[in-house]
C-alpha cells in the first residue's frame, strides 16, 4: 500500500511538471522542497530528496531553534542543499508585533504573508529571472485529511511564476506512519514533544496554555516571547495585544491559514468545531 502511495506521489509531481512546464514551454527554474522540520514534512522530504534541487526552510524568527538545527542536520546527512530564508527587513516578527501588537486569529493571514510568503518570494526571485519564460516548482506537504479547510485543496496550482504541487494530498496519517516505519525516517524531537514543528510560533492560532507547554520543554523560547511582550507593552498597545496568544482566550472567528501552515489549519478546524 505504501509503495502505491509513493508511486502516486511521484506521478502527481510528473503531471504537475507536464501541465505547468512542459506543455506551456516554460523552463523549470528549480524544484524546491518545502521543509518545515515537522515529522510529516520530513516524510515528504525523504520521499523527494532525490528529485529536489533544494530544500527550503523559512526561518520565521519566532520558532524553536532545535527545529532549525534538525532541518540543517537532516539536509546535511542527505546531501540535500538547503536554503534557509528569512522574512525581509520590515516584515520580521519583532517589527510586526512592536508596530501592531501580538496577533489574534483575524491577523493570521497577515502573519503568514509577512513571515512566510515574502520569504518564498525571495526564493522565487533567486531562480526565476524571466517570469514569462521560467517558473519555479514548490513541493508542499498539504494533505486533504489534515483539516476541513484542506479537504478540497488542488493537487497542483499556479500563482504567477510559482507552481505549487501537493504530492501527499491523498495520504492519511496511517500512510505517513507506515512509510516512516518502513524507511526509518528521522524524527524531530520538537514535534514529538509539543506535537507541532515549532518552526513558527506567531501565536495567532495559539491554544490555551500553549506558551506554558512550549516553555516547559524550551524555556529559552518562552523567555524570548516574554521579552517581546515587554517591548510590545512599552510600545503602548492595548493590554490585550501585549500578550502572546491572547486569541486563545477569546471567542473569535478563525481566519485563513496559508499553504505552509498545516498545524494552523488543524487548529483552525478545531476552533470551528468547538
Amino acid at each position: 500500500m505504501t509503495a502505491d502511495k509513493v508511486e502516486e506521489a511521484h506521478r502527481i509531481v510528473d503531471e504537475a511538471i507536464e501541465e505547468h512546464f512542459t506543455s506551456t514551454g516554460h523552463a523549470l527554474a528549480a524544484v524546491c522542497l518545502l521543509f518545515s522540520g515537522g515529522n510529516d514534512s520530513t516524510t515528504l522530504a525523504h520521499i523527494f530528496k532525490e528529485r529536489a534541487d533544494y530544500a527550503v526552510h523559512v526561518n520565521t524568527g519566532i520558532g524553536i531553534e532545535k527545529t532549525r538545527e534538525f532541518v540543517r542536520d537532516t539536509c546535511k546527512t542527505w546531501g540535500l542543499p538547503l536554503i534557509e530564508e528569512s522574512p525581509p527587513p520590515g516584515s520580521t516578527y519583532e517589527e510586526l508585533v512592536i508596530d501592531q501588537g501580538f496577533p489574534g486569529p483575524a491577523q493570521h493571514w497577515k502573519m503568514y504573508q509577512r513571515l512566510k510568503e515574502r520569504a518564498l518570494r525571495n526564493v522565487r526571485r533567486r531562480f526565476v529571472k524571466n517570469p514569462r519564460k521560467e517558473r519555479i516548482l514548490f513541493i508542499a506537504g498539504r494533505r486533504r485529511q489534515e483539516s476541513k479547510r484542506r479537504a478540497d485543496i488542488p493537487v497542483s496550482e499556479r500563482e504567477g511564476s510559482t507552481v505549487w504541487v501537493s504530492p501527499l494530498v491523498n495520504w492519511s496519517n496511517a500512510d505517513l506512519n507506515a512509510y516512516r516505519k518502513q524507511h526509518d525516517v528521522p524524527r524531530n524531537m520538537v514535534s514529538d514533544l509539543i506535537h507541532m514543528s515549532g518552526e513558527c510560533l506567531c501565536g495567532a492560532f495559539a491554544k490555551q496554555q500553549e506558551l506554558e507547554e512550549v516553555g516547559y520543554w524550551f524555556p529559552e523560547v518562552r523567555e524570548h516571547i516574554e521579552g517581546l511582550e515587554k517591548k510590545v507593552r512599552a510600545a503602548g498597545h492595548p493590554e490585550q495585544r501585549c500578550h502572546w496568544g491572547w486569541g486563545a482566550y477569546k471567542n473569535l472567528k478563525p481566519s485563513r491559514s496559508g499553504p505552509m501552515c498545516s498545524t494552523c489549519a488543524v487548529k483552525n478546524d478545531l476552533e470551528l468545531i468547538a
